[in-house]
């Protein structure tokens, strides 16, 4: 007769051994609360960064900013703006797109020549030049200032 405490143990089924695994890896039935909660927090951070893309390509203001757009911004906004593309095979469609300026920085002239003079990129360095100009504009102001201040204050007399 075999002792009950050496009796031999039950036989471990499939899914027995994976409940055991996945409880050793964090995902065991106590652990269900915590994914709940962390899923929660992932869904609502997803929702708040879609929100955000959806606003900022839709948005009147800039990324994040709630100050208007410069008035250089405003006449290039042409050049930046989505357009929906006609099908190839539709006529009327692609006449009308040709006659609204057709592909974003070209001008179509009335022969269908593409002229080059209007493109993006110089529009887009010459906004990037004249930023640049007034940024360096106003650190020479204020650093002409702070000299100035500090001569007022050594006794210095500075118009």
């Amino acid at each position: 007769m075999v002792r009950k405490r050496f009796q031999s143990p039950q036989p471990v089924t499939g899914m027995q051994h994976a409940q055991n695994f996945l409880k050793k890896i964090g995902l065991g039935p106590h652990n269900y609360h915590f994914w709940k909660q962390i899923g929660k927090a992932l869904l609502c951070t997803y929702t708040i960064f879609g929100a955000a893309w959806l606003y900022n390509e839709t948005s009147p203001l800039g990324w994040w900013t709630l100050k208007p757009k410069p008035k250089e911004e405003w006449e290039l906004a042409h050049l930046y703006e989505r357009r929906e593309f006609p099908y190839p095979g539709d006529e009327e469609a692609m006449e009308e797109f040709i006659k609204k300026g057709g592909m974003i920085g070209t001008t179509i002239g009335p022969k269908g020549m593409v002229e080059g003079d209007k493109d993006s990129l110089n529009f887009q360095k010459e906004l990037e030049d004249k930023k640049l100009d007034q940024e360096a504009q106003k650190l020479w102001l204020r650093m002409r200032n702070e000299v100035i201040a500090e001569l007022q204050e050594k006794g210095f007399d500075m118009e």
